[in-house]
């Protein structure tokens, strides 16, 4: 499988610009900063759950 270089990352960034726009890039580029991170902070802060000690079943 081929690896990409500098200049095959550079024409990528070169259509994308193309296709976009820098500000409509910008906002994507927020977009998906911001939902990795909400994604961290939530793993971050997830607890595990707890099963209830002492319940019966149900049914």
């Amino acid at each position: 499988m081929p690896k990409i270089g500098l200049p095959e990352l550079l024409v990528i960034v070169a259509v994308a610009l193309l296709i976009f726009g820098g500000r409509r890039l910008g906002d994507i580029g927020k977009g998906i900063g911001d939902g990795i991170r909400n994604f961290r902070h939530a793993v971050k802060d997830e607890k595990p759950v707890e099963s209830e000690k002492g319940s019966k079943p149900s049914a």
